[in-house]
């Protein structure tokens, strides 16, 4: 489902070049749940980029279904993103004027479907992760956790086969934090491929198996408690 082959990253910095990731190579196979560790600064959040094709290596390739992501000119990466990939951010990025059933509503506007489809959709989606009752919310009226569900509904929104989650429990209590790796579990035995970077012990070992990133170079591998054996 996503290979990275020897891809590095690096950028300038006061004279001298900064490796942001170094000669990573991961094989994700489809239907995997891989959680990303390691310090601060370490690379996690560049590999992450790379794989959902909005950071391009300085060297390596990233292959997505076995197509090459950055041979694609930017229109046709933004048409893979768009059919594959769902993204999941630790600080939401919700519209602030929009409700929660509309801001689910925007990657479906975007791929062009229909209005009343759009709104029937993101109402179902917000009723499975518990929001039926707040489709006419703004963000603001929401909890931070319902946040969080409300950017869960929208990733759903094009039905990605990749889920990419950068910290999606970071600014999220423990009980809430639990309720949103319960949904990643559910997505994952959907089918969907799951990659997600986490600071949180607990997230991590939920996954079925977790990649350490030191100083931009992959150094362990270890199975967690969900680990399956995938061919």
């Amino acid at each position: 489902m996503l290979r990275m082959e020897k891809v590095s990253k690096n950028y300038p910095h006061r004279g001298q070049v900064v490796k942001a990731l170094d000669e990573a190579t991961v094989h994700i196979p489809a239907g995997d749940y891989v959680s990303i560790v390691g310090p601060s600064g370490s690379g996690k959040s560049t590999l992450l980029l790379m794989l959902g094709g909005m950071l391009s290596p300085s060297n390596g390739c990233v292959l997505l279904k076995g197509e090459s992501v950055y041979d694609l000119k930017s229109a046709g990466r933004a048409c893979m993103r768009r059919e594959n990939i769902g993204f999941v951010f630790q600080t939401f990025n919700l519209v602030t004027y929009l409700t929660a059933q509309e801001n689910v509503q925007v990657p479906m506007f975007l791929a062009g479907m229909e209005e009343p489809a759009q709104a029937e959709r993101a109402a179902a989606l917000l009723e499975r992760v518990g929001l039926g009752d707040r489709l006419d919310h703004k963000p603001a009226e929401l909890s931070v956790g319902q946040q969080q569900r409300v950017a869960l509904a929208r990733m759903l929104a094009n039905d990605p086969a990749v889920i990419l989650a950068d910290e999606p429990t970071g600014n999220l209590d423990p009980e809430t934090a639990n309720q949103v790796i319960g949904f990643f579990e559910e997505f994952n035995e959907e089918g969907r491929t799951i990659v997600m970077v986490t600071h949180d012990p607990r997230a991590a070992e939920r996954a079925r198996r977790t990649l350490r990133l030191v100083d931009g170079r992959i150094v362990d591998e270890s199975r967690g408690n969900n680990a399956l054996h995938i061919a």
